[in-house]
């Protein structure tokens, strides 16, 4: 009666390699190196707490320094091993670095260092928490943890490698322990309270291993605290959570059905009866951030993962797969990023209550804004019938590839591109001047079909066409801006460049390669020969609005609308200038607007600007 009560996790510490749970690998290294008598003089255990590192080192002390030993199997009644089970050894000293880490300590250690074991084989130190040593304290094991005396082994555990030196790291043979698998640690807990008398269920020992987080030790400690319940009834679930503060998979599934249904009342009801029932807010959206992470793995994996990954029931997995018929995999996803990010705000906030409220009535808003449907119905709205003006090649192949715009009727579909092919004009004759078909900025059309290049041997046509060809958006409005053609044909094209810096690019930089592809694609020849130079007096450059071909659209009612004598956007001044010129008889006078016009792109406009409003087919609004 008397007798001191010692605690499941250490009543029940492993005391062979054998009793360790998972670690195989390790276990197995360790093992091989003491049949093989290969001990090295330094080890270096890291990972999480609770997987068996301290454990492993105390075991790995009793292998090498039992009288019968090296062994894997320590026989645990010699004085070794019984002063290193009672934590009391004379030659293995453990050594807590957190409380230990200046660098008086070191020196102290380097000073008793040097002195031979007493009664065993080797003097080993065991430094927990190594990582909380100082640098000048890791500066002064250096040395000697590189070239120890004899019969001197050092082991170094941590949880966070990352803040150890490298110089340290270098000088030991690292051992990374992983977590324990949930099936591991459940059949471990199984074992201890058969052994204990226990009355718990499965069910109660997989949500024990699920909350330790791959850890024994609070696995183990979790499972000590819940045996003071009682006897009489088994163990379950609900007493973890009412231990916990964890809320009850049904309570979380009837507010996960009022948030997902844009139920913000029943949101609100059920949340109030979690927060008086002394929830935490902090605890209350991480439990359901867990359920709606469970709910993304039941929709995205087969029953067998999802259970083995969730660690539910049948009957509450075949709930979750029900409630995901009717959700969106995205949805989920964004709910869980506002559940993370809400837990945040609550532990720096002063009125966490106010801002669960605020979190939940969010996540039911959420759910109804972020319907597959409702956005597949603005895209098709914007990319299709909603859009209005014109576009470029480009612009149409990306919006038909794009799966949310539906195909057109195969029977309009010809007709449209039917109508936006000009006729060819025979060989050796001058084609007329080509004018673009003007579209009414207020005609609509979903979807848009690819038109067909227009041919022809009018120099401005056949400019129009290369332009076409070239497929950076960049490089096509830095032509359309500022070069001119002044011969194009299919043995010898000759443009001019206005700019000496784009003017190089076009000679040998990366344009080069851009433009030779367009060209020998418009003559349908390879290494057309290509002459880029600056203007020249006498060079003819063609007068005139060049069309790059787009395809028609089409055609829908047209609204009336009021004249304006006065142009205001750029493709008013375009329709200005091109009028002008029809009715002027002087060739080579350049119209008053188109210079202006000109002067603005010049001097207002950069390249990238001009590359979006080709792009987009924009407006410039004055």
């Amino acid at each position: 009666m008397n007798e001191k009560y010692i605690p499941l996790y250490r009543k029940y510490r492993p005391q062979k390699l054998d009793e360790v749970v998972g670690q195989e690998h390790i276990k197995k290294a360790l093992t091989n190196a003491i049949e093989m008598n290969k001990i090295s003089h330094a080890y270096l255990f890291t990972g999480p707490r609770g997987t068996g590192k301290t454990s492993t080192a105390r075991i790995f002390a009793k292998s090498l320094n039992c009288v019968s030993g090296p062994t894997v199997n320590p026989c645990g009644e010699c004085e070794n091993c019984r002063d290193i089970t009672n934590s009391v050894p004379m030659d293995v000293i453990e050594i807590d670095a957190a409380s230990n880490r200046k660098v008086e300590d070191a020196q102290n250690i380097l000073e008793k260092v040097m002195y031979a074991p007493v009664n065993s084989r080797y003097k080993i130190y065991i430094i927990d928490e190594v990582h909380m040593l100082s640098t000048t304290a890791f500066n002064a094991l250096l040395k000697t943890l590189e070239e120890p005396p004899k019969n001197v082994i050092f082991i170094l555990a941590t949880t966070e490698v990352h803040k150890v030196l490298d110089t340290i790291k270098s000088r030991c043979q690292r051992f990374d322990f992983r977590r324990i698998t949930t099936s591991d640690i459940v059949k471990h807990l199984r074992y201890i309270s058969d052994c204990e008398k226990i009355n718990i269920t499965d069910d109660a020992l997989a949500t024990i291993a699920k909350n330790s987080a791959g850890g024994m030790r609070d696995s183990i400690a979790l499972l000590d605290q819940l045996s003071v319940l009682g006897t009489k009834d088994a163990i379950t679930t609900d007493d973890i959570n009412a231990l916990l503060g964890r809320i009850s998979f049904d309570v979380l599934h009837s507010l996960s059905d009022c948030i997902l249904s844009s139920n913000h009342a029943g949101a609100v009801e059920i949340l109030e009866k979690i927060y008086n029932s002394g929830n935490e807010p902090v605890q209350i959206l991480q439990n359901l951030l867990d359920y709606f992470k469970n709910l993304l793995v039941v929709k995205n994996c087969n029953q067998e993962i999802s259970i083995e990954i969730t660690q539910l029931n049948e009957l509450q997995a075949a709930d979750l797969k029900k409630q995901s018929e009717n959700v969106e995999t995205h949805q989920i996803i964004s709910l869980c990023d506002k559940c993370a990010s809400y837990i945040k705000d609550l532990k720096s906030t002063n009125n966490p209550r106010l801002w669960l409220e605020i979190a939940i009535i969010d996540l039911a808003n959420l759910a109804e804004n972020t319907k597959l449907d409702a956005l597949q119905a603005r895209l098709s709205a914007l990319e299709g019938g909603g859009v209005r003006g014109t576009f470029t090649p480009a612009d149409v192949r990306a919006a038909i590839t794009k799966p949310s715009v539906s195909k057109p009727a195969p029977a309009q579909s010809e007709e449209i591109q039917k109508q936006s092919v000009p006729e060819i004009p025979a060989a050796g004759h001058q084609a007329p001047e080509h004018k673009p078909e003007t579209v009414h900025p207020e005609e609509e059309f979903s979807p848009i079909p690819v038109s067909k290049a227009t041919a022809g041997d009018d120099i401005l046509t056949l400019w129009g066409n290369l332009l076409a060809n070239i497929q950076s958006a960049p490089t096509r409005a830095l032509l359309k801006q500022w070069a001119k053609p002044v011969k194009l044909e299919a043995d010898d094209v000759v443009i001019t460049v206005k700019n000496d810096i784009y003017l190089a690019q076009f000679v040998s930089g990366s344009k080069k390669s851009v433009l030779q592809k367009a060209v020998d694609e418009l003559f349908g020849q390879q290494d057309t020969k290509i002459t880029v130079r600056l203007p020249q007096a006498g060079d003819e450059i063609p007068k005139g609005n060049v069309t790059i071909p787009k395809p028609k659209p089409a055609p829908a009612p047209k609204a009336e609308e009021p004249e304006n004598d006065e142009p205001k956007t750029v493709k008013e001044v375009d329709a200005a200038v091109e009028v002008s010129e029809d009715d002027s008889d002087d060739g080579d006078a350049e119209p008053a607007v188109s210079e202006q016009k000109n002067k603005r792109f010049e001097d207002m406009h950069s390249d990238t600007v001009n590359m979006v409003m080709d792009l987009f087919d924009g407006k410039v609004i004055e």
